[in-house]
């Protein structure tokens, strides 16, 4: 079938032919693609069409679609074990993998990011015995309730519901704050410091495009939260085992109380954990007050990939050299390119997550300065790149991603489609 007529038909039977928004490329001028298979950097629609992928299943691909080795883990975990709702080694053996390469002392495994970010906040709300969260205008940590909120003209404004379905109530606690804007956090928490059980942060924010936080403001977060007795969590979904194999922890050499994961540690298949420190995480039922449940969580043929994703990660350590020597020559030539056309962008990038922000602006920092960017013109640089077998976001305001599978022939032929826009 053609991917126009098989979009169309997705739209009798889901709402906007979709399981989640962003895939129905809304203001488009194409239709997205229907993609059946993928192999390395690799995608292909049901029409045959070969893509390089830059979206990388927004992240977690880092090996490459259908990396062999992970793929026969998979394979051979699937002809002995398809689901429980009861220990496995398997689970054992990704939970260690993952405490000891990022230095954390215990985990939770749970279905996807969302799961991980709402359990690490009631977990930080029943340790601490307060309410209220600080997160920040522009970073996305899931569709719970209580992170879905549009954040005002000031940081104490009156929270607004940023969907339908969401009562005021849901996020009467929820405190929005400015990314990488230390004194809007100093305010919050000089007047409501005693009621704040936790901040939230994505330490390099990837869903206002790629936004990093500077250190200053991390170190500032840091102090804070111990300042007043809240916890610290960094939501690592994105970042974890991508921007380095300690993740943004590591690259900032800063210690959260809590962490989220997701994408990288399920190797491709939905997957999320939180973890941190012992004295925290054994709030958790069984043993704790705190109950969080699931039964899918640590399914057997998700933790396979898992460790095998992550185990070829601590083997391979030269991956993320590899990855950092092709994202800079990437950047470096689109800058090239851009400043040679006289177009007004800036890029944003934190080893292999990268975005092109199309803006009169010098610099993007927060979600500020993001919303000014020109989503007209990224529309149409995405419509030529797609077209011509480049597959990007179909947002302004979203990350491009390496995987180890990406070639120079593969930046190269990115870089010919982008001189032709």
């Amino acid at each position: 079938m053609h991917n126009l007529d098989i979009f169309n038909e997705s739209k009798r039977y889901m709402p906007g032919g979709v399981n989640s928004p962003v895939r129905a490329f809304t203001g488009f001028n194409i239709n997205p693609p229907v993609i059946k298979s993928g192999k390395g950097a690799y995608i292909y629609d049901e029409e045959g069409k070969k893509y390089i992928d830059f979206v990388l299943a927004w992240g977690p691909m880092i090996l490459g679609h259908s990396d062999e080795e992970v793929v026969e883990e998979a394979i051979k975990t699937l002809r002995e074990a398809q689901a429980f709702g009861a220990p496995t080694y398997l689970e054992l053996e990704l939970a260690k993998l993952i405490c000891d390469t990022y230095g954390i002392d215990m985990i939770r495994m749970v279905n996807s990011g969302t799961e991980a970010t709402m359990s690490a906040i009631k977990l930080a709300r029943g340790y601490t015995n307060r309410d209220k969260v600080v997160k920040f205008s522009g970073c996305y940590h899931g569709h719970f309730d209580g992170f879905l909120v549009a954040a005002g003209s000031g940081v104490m404004t009156e929270n607004i519901p940023g969907s339908a379905g969401v009562p005021k109530d849901s996020i009467k606690n929820t405190i929005i704050a400015n990314y990488n804007d230390i004194d809007s956090v100093k305010e919050i928490f000089e007047k409501l410091g005693e009621d704040i059980a936790c901040v939230i942060v994505e330490p390099v924010a990837g869903n206002m495009g790629v936004v990093p936080a500077t250190r200053e403001f991390l170190e500032f977060l840091r102090e804070v939260t111990k300042k007043y007795g809240s916890l610290l969590i960094f939501d690592e979904v994105m970042t974890g085992f991508r921007v380095a194999l300690g993740g943004a922890k590591e690259v900032y050499g800063i210690e959260p109380d809590l962490v989220t994961f997701a994408k990288i540690i399920g190797g491709g298949l939905p997957c999320g954990a939180y973890g941190g420190k012992k004295e925290i995480m054994e709030m958790l039922s069984p043993i704790g007050p705190v109950y969080q449940a699931g039964t899918m969580s640590g399914n057997p043929v998700v933790m396979s990939m898992g460790v095998a994703t992550l185990r070829k990660l601590i083997n391979n350590k030269y991956y993320y050299e590899q990855l950092e020597l092709l994202s800079s020559y990437m950047q470096r030539e689109i800058e090239l390119i851009l400043n040679n056309r006289g177009i007004s962008f800036v890029i944003n990038r934190c080893a292999s997550m990268m975005t092109v922000f199309f803006t009169e602006d010098t610099t993007i920092k927060n979600y500020e300065d993001a919303k000014r960017c020109n989503v007209d013109f990224y529309r149409r640089y995405a419509e030529h790149m797609i077209t011509n077998g480049i597959y990007i976001s179909p947002s302004q305001f979203e990350a491009m991603f390496l995987s180890v599978k990406h070639t120079k022939e593969d930046i190269d032929r990115f870089l010919d489609v982008l001189r032709r826009f």
